[in-house]
């Protein structure tokens, strides 16, 4: 456990260091250490390798203290918490992704949420989930809008009729955002930027969804 101490050094490669030697050598005793740092951890590659250490531990320990945290009023938490149940796949965690947190105000938190969602859906929900996940259409800058397309087609073809709704929109973000997703559901290589850029024209001259 004295390694665990380390977590806390100011020297973000001395707590990765930490962080690695905690997966390495798994113990049920560092679990709670290193799900409490997730949630503060400043820098982004240490907190993937925290993930890391806690995958190498068992899912029947580390899944439910994960759900704890998706309680936590601290954003941070709540994200790498989803991101790291995204990464174990353990099924049993789909009925803590709620709408609440596939909305969360926070675009971090609904990014891991929208990521973590596609991995964990049972097979025949995902018409509702997209359902869910069309709600956010238009939602926050290009990062956000990219994730929020990735997990829409990562759902397959049987989101196209959401996205169909979503482009009547009244909403010009919405539309353009959903024309873009199917876009990029029809040709992945397409690129987001090219599609986006597509859909924005399309939407600003009225000339709806339909190719000339």
């Amino acid at each position: 456990m004295r390694g665990l101490q380390h977590l806390e050094d100011s020297n973000s490669s001395v707590r990765l260091r930490a962080a690695l030697s905690a997966g390495t050598t798994p113990d049920p005793r560092y679990i709670g250490k290193l799900i409490e740092r997730c949630a503060i951890e400043p820098e982004f590659y240490v907190r993937d390798m925290l993930t890391w250490a806690l995958t190498r531990h068992s899912a029947s320990v580390t899944v439910p203290r994960l759900l704890d945290e998706l309680r936590s009023e601290r954003a941070q938490a709540r994200s790498q918490a989803l991101h790291t149940l995204s990464k174990i796949g353990d099924r049993r965690a789909w009925p803590a992704i709620t709408r609440a947190l596939l909305t969360d105000a926070d675009d971090e938190v609904a990014r891991s949420a929208w990521r973590t969602a596609v991995v964990l859906v049972p097979e025949g929900e995902e018409p509702e989930l997209a359902g869910v996940l069309a709600t956010q259409l238009g939602r926050g800058e290009r990062e956000t809008q990219l994730s929020l397309s990735r997990a829409l087609v990562a759902l397959g073809e049987g989101i196209t009729p959401t996205l169909r709704t979503a482009m009547a929109d009244p909403d010009p973000r919405v539309r353009a955002h959903a024309l873009a997703t199917e876009r990029l559901l029809r040709d992945p290589d397409a690129g987001f930027e090219f599609a986006i850029g597509e859909a924005k024209r399309v939407v600003a001259l009225g000339t709806g969804s339909q190719e000339g």
